[in-house]
């Protein structure tokens, strides 16, 4: 669910929105054709990330949700650190300390997440998650008509949760909403990473955190069932799409278009959740939930607009 993009770092998720306020190193404008390549980019890096997150679901039969995401976590961090290579001396506690709390942060989402997606469609998993970022970025604009879009969003929740959230399953509703909370620690950990860490050092090192925190709950669930070829293939397709295949067209995206477009265009993630949901998933959901998730999208882009200015 989805991340923030910071100059030196892209953001990662597994499933979600990047929100925007908190977005750190400007973006490169370029001619209007490149911001069309942008453009399209951010959409694809979008589309990945969240078909990712349902393939991830079609695994949890074998893996279970906690096997599943130790595999993506453990595979991406794997991959991350192969190509980074990252320093590990000269650093200080802060760095360090810095480093690690944007691991747990990082693994923490992932973990609630997938927890989340389990239990409830991937639609309203995404759209419950993504208020984690919004209050983040009311918090930070401190500007009134950001409250405004944070009540158009509360609306958009009560209405997903209409007849009670017993409906989406508590559980589930209570797993996605700590992921939020978890996405907004992520947040600030990741903009004092990118300031500490050179390159993609910072991220590179957090998902070996991730990992370690993640793989031990993986392996005590899912057992030797992670070594099957099927279940690994399928890990590392995960992994590819919900953290390789994003983070190069963030990095590509980032060089065409401003950190304020590109914070919008990434509000759409719950929208593009609903939508893999239904196609890889078979997770149809009512009028209403659609409602509510274009209210959630709305708002998260009326934020970001109102805080950039």
């Amino acid at each position: 669910m989805t991340t923030p993009v910071r100059s030196s770092s892209p953001a990662t998720r597994p499933p979600a929105t990047r929100p925007p306020t908190v977005l750190r190193g400007p973006a490169i404008r370029g001619s209007a054709g490149g911001t069309g390549i942008g453009v399209g980019l951010v959409l694809a890096g979008a589309v990945s990330v969240q078909f990712g997150s349902a393939f991830a679901a079609l695994l949890f039969p074998r893996a279970g949700a906690l096997g599943t995401v130790a595999l993506r976590v453990t595979l991406a961090a794997s991959l991350l650190l192969l190509v980074t290579r990252p320093r590990l001396r000269g650093y200080t506690r802060g760095d360090w300390a810095v480093a690690c709390g944007f691991g747990l942060a990082l693994g923490g989402m992932n973990i609630l997440f997938y927890q989340a997606i389990d239990r409830i469609a991937l639609g309203p998993a995404v759209t419950l998650e993504a208020l984690g970022p919004l209050l983040l970025s009311v918090v930070v604009s401190r500007r009134r008509a950001t409250v405004l879009w944070a009540a158009l969003a509360l609306a958009g929740v009560c209405l997903l949760g209409r007849g009670g959230f017993g409906r989406l399953d508590l559980t589930g509703t209570a797993f996605a909403l700590g992921a939020g909370v978890m996405w907004a620690a992520y947040i600030l950990f990741s903009t004092r990473a990118g300031a500490r860490f050179p390159r993609l050092d910072g991220l590179a090192i957090a998902m070996a955190v991730a990992a370690l925190v993640s793989l031990p709950l993986g392996v005590g669930t899912a057992g030797a069932a992670l070594l099957e070829p099927g279940v690994l293939g399928l890990g590392l397709a995960i992994a590819v799409l919900s953290s390789g295949v994003p983070y190069a067209l963030e990095l590509l995206a980032l060089r065409r278009l401003p950190a304020a477009t590109f914070a919008v265009l990434t509000s759409l993630a719950p929208a593009l959740a609903a939508l893999a949901g239904y196609l890889v998933l078979d997770q149809a959901l009512s009028l209403p939930q659609c409602a509510a998730i274009a209210m959630v999208v709305t708002a998260g882009a009326g934020a970001v607009r109102t805080g950039t200015r």
